[in-house]
């Protein structure tokens, strides 16, 4: 599947559990080296997803995949909020699609965890730098996340 041949649509109310599924699946394939075995925050994470799709200023949107969401990403106008793919479609390109999604609806700055290679090199090659503030993550084990801003 490349992005050319999918559709990104609107999430809903239904959609929640799955957003909170593939966050948890993302997060686990590309952050264990940052949470290691800590338990996922499943119920904080549920939660925050139905806030944000109760926000109207946030806009979340997905591409669905036979075995359902595939990825996501979520944007208020000014900035990035989540971006998420499934690892098996990991390269695919619908990370970037969805970044290039956020971007042309305003987002100009978002934060990364200083320990997220993977995600800081695709902004970085969208020509995103470190704005140099920085903050801890509200999960255990607190890791740093930067800030990043548009050129």
């Amino acid at each position: 599947m490349t992005p050319s041949s999918v559709q990104w649509r609107r999430a809903t109310s239904d959609d929640v559990v799955a957003l909170r599924d593939l966050e948890r699946v993302a997060s686990r394939a590309g952050l264990a080296h940052v949470f290691g075995d800590l338990p996922y925050p499943d119920d904080d994470v549920l939660v925050r997803w139905v806030l944000l799709l109760d926000d109207p200023e946030v806009v979340v949107e997905v591409v669905e995949g036979d075995a359902g969401l595939i990825a996501l990403a979520a944007h208020d106008g000014t900035s990035l909020r989540h971006l998420a793919v499934r690892p098996d479609h990991w390269g695919s390109g619908l990370g970037r699609e969805g970044f290039a999604r956020a971007e042309a609806a305003g987002a100009r700055r978002l934060w990364v965890l200083a320990d997220n290679g993977r995600a800081r090199a695709l902004y970085e090659s969208c020509g995103w730098r470190p704005s140099g503030a920085r903050q801890e993550c509200p999960w255990p084990p607190f890791p740093t996340e930067l800030e990043y801003a548009a050129p």
